[in-house]
């Protein structure tokens, strides 16, 4: 987006037309501001449903909002009241942000230098953890458990957290990916069911296909659902994605789906870094609004988390929309470049381009200005967002939540253009990263060996594990965790195939025909074939299956 835009995203629904009645305008959104103030955000939102919806019936054309402000998509006099312990909650995220480090870190030593991710499961570790302490649901949850699609290049994140709960050990992260050479303690780099059978309920990390799978999950557990075969009415499918990931065709490709069949059990969470492997993914440009409007385009529901809770004090001091303007205007490759530098940068730079924002920060320190935190390191904004989708109802849901890559990880790490390939902290990035999350490990034992930095639990016993563990209990065990124990399926008998073995004779038989008369011996079986309803896009009939319409009939999910 130029910096020649508009002031505001939604200027263009009225820019090109001429206002025949100021004074009148004027009145109408002075009233309008007179029902939020009186009644609140949710109040006006259904006045300004209603009355899109009158205008459509009386034939007033009203041009479809694709793209919206720069700014949280949920009010504040909206948000939820956060259900967990902060405290502890921040404590603990600190232990698994260092374990997560420290275990890439150990695996550079010069005999073994195998490579990995420290920055990237820094930047994501908010919404893993909000959502592993509130929302994913474990396989032993009584409405069956979630389905998890991780960014894969953030699993040290994920074996953090299961050293913490006791299900991984000191020796298996210090396998991580030598899984030949440290087994059977190797440790693969990224989520795979066959390195991890007991682990990994799915692999990802080949750009666009957990899209696709989790979508398509989605859609199987609604066939299930809808065939009366389990009931998944209360399990979601989340897939973590990453924002330059989002430009693979595979990542796109099948949105449609997904809103055309409305599967509300799905939720994409797109962690917009704005930065991919050798950038920005939109250094002149900004992908949070293009993927906005492409999402809200193909029919899904759209939930931006941009900024943290410290903004939310200067938005609503706000009143002549400066900050907004500036918000909408500002590239994501200045984005980024604020990150990587201070606070009196940012308030030059940023605050900077306009008398009144710069007012807004005028009694804020640069430091404060530096801890103004974007939305995706915000648990408040992200449980709200979390909560939103999982109430929505009709649409698949995508939550793209605004973050920094490596955050936390200090100037050499943060929103660096070089973050993804840095493996190695020095000594100085140790310390410092000690500091800041406060580890209780001293100078003399990261002193020792650079490359022995120790790893942290607080003990089974501390208030961290406990809570930790609890609410993992509550919400149905571990996940990931891959369960093999599976009710026990009744496979067709071997009359099912007996017709298909004898051959077609002298007839020429098609393979489809062929297939079209194993499956019509499968349907007939009495503890199998319930199983069974065709999928067809098209062309049952040219197969010879217009036989199976008025009986098992094709599968849809709004009707057979």
């Amino acid at each position: 987006m130029p910096s020649s835009s508009n002031h505001h995203i939604l200027s263009g629904l009225t820019n090109n037309l001429k206002d025949s009645d100021a004074e009148e305008t004027r009145e109408w959104i002075e009233s309008f501001e007179g029902l939020i103030e009186t009644h609140g955000t949710e109040r006006a939102q259904y006045i300004m449903r209603a009355l899109l919806q009158h205008a459509g019936a009386k034939s007033v054309g009203v041009p479809m909002v694709t793209t919206t402000d720069y700014v949280n998509s949920i009010p504040v006099d909206q948000e939820p009241e956060f259900p967990g312990d902060e405290d502890i909650e921040r404590r603990y995220r600190a232990f698994l942000r260092w374990n997560a480090a420290v275990m890439v870190h150990r695996a550079q030593r010069p005999e073994i230098g195998v490579g990995g991710h420290i920055s990237s499961y820094a930047g994501v570790a908010t919404l893993y953890e909000v959502g592993l302490n509130h929302f994913f649901r474990g396989p032993e949850h009584p409405g069956g458990g979630d389905q998890v699609f991780w960014q894969g290049h953030s699993s040290p994140g994920n074996y953090a957290r299961a050293y913490l709960e006791g299900r991984l050990t000191e020796e298996q992260l210090d396998g991580f990916r030598q899984e030949k050479t440290k087994a059977p303690n190797g440790l693969p780099s990224y989520p795979h069911p066959r390195s991890m059978p007991d682990f990994w309920q799915f692999p990802t990390v080949s750009m666009g296909i957990g899209p696709m799978n989790a979508i398509y999950q989605a859609q199987f557990n609604r066939y299930l659902h809808n065939r009366g075969i389990k009931d998944t009415s209360d399990q979601h499918v989340w897939a973590f994605l990453g924002d330059g990931e989002m430009d693979e065709p595979e990542s796109r490709g099948l949105l449609q789906l997904a809103a055309n069949e409305k599967l509300d059990n799905l939720n994409f969470v797109i962690n917009c870094n704005l930065q991919r492997l050798d950038g920005p993914v939109r250094g002149n440009g900004k992908i949070v609004q293009e993927l906005e409007a492409f999402f809200r385009g193909a029919g899904w529901n759209v939930v931006k988390v941009l900024w943290g809770r410290e903004w939310d004090q200067l938005l609503a001091k706000d009143e002549d929309g400066e900050l907004v303007r500036i918000m909408n205007e500002t590239l994501d490759g200045d984005y980024q470049t604020y990150k990587a530098e201070s606070g009196g940068f940012i308030r030059d730079h940023f605050f900077g381009k306009s008398p009144a924002t710069k007012e807004l920060v005028a009694d804020m320190s640069d430091d404060e200005i530096w801890e103004l935190k974007r939305g995706a390191h915000d648990y408040h904004k992200v449980y709200a967002a979390y909560k939103a989708a999982t109430e929505h109802q009709g649409q698949p849901t995508v939550v793209l939540a605004q973050g920094v890559k490596g955050y936390g990880l200090g100037s050499h790490f943060e929103a660096r253009n070089a973050t993804h390939q840095m493996k190695k902290l020095t000594l100085e990035d140790l310390k410092a990263f000690r500091d800041h999350l406060r580890i209780p490990v001293s100078d003399e034992e990261l002193e020792s060996d650079l490359y022995g930095a120790p790893y942290y639990h607080p003990g089974k016993d501390s208030p961290e594990i406990k809570y930790l563990l609890e609410r993992r209990k509550e919400l149905g065990g571990f996940v990931p965790d891959r369960p093999h124990e599976q009710p026990e399926i009744a496979l067709p008998s071997d009359d099912a195939y007996r017709s298909a073995k004898k051959g077609s004779g002298k007839q020429m038989a098609a393979t489809t025909m062929a297939f079209v008369r194993i499956l019509k011996d499968l349907l007939r079986e009495k503890e199998f074939g319930h199983r069974i309803v065709p999928i067809v896009p098209d062309e049952a009939r040219t197969f010879g299956m217009d036989s199976f319409f008025p009986t098992a009939k094709i599968y849809n999910p709004n009707g057979q």
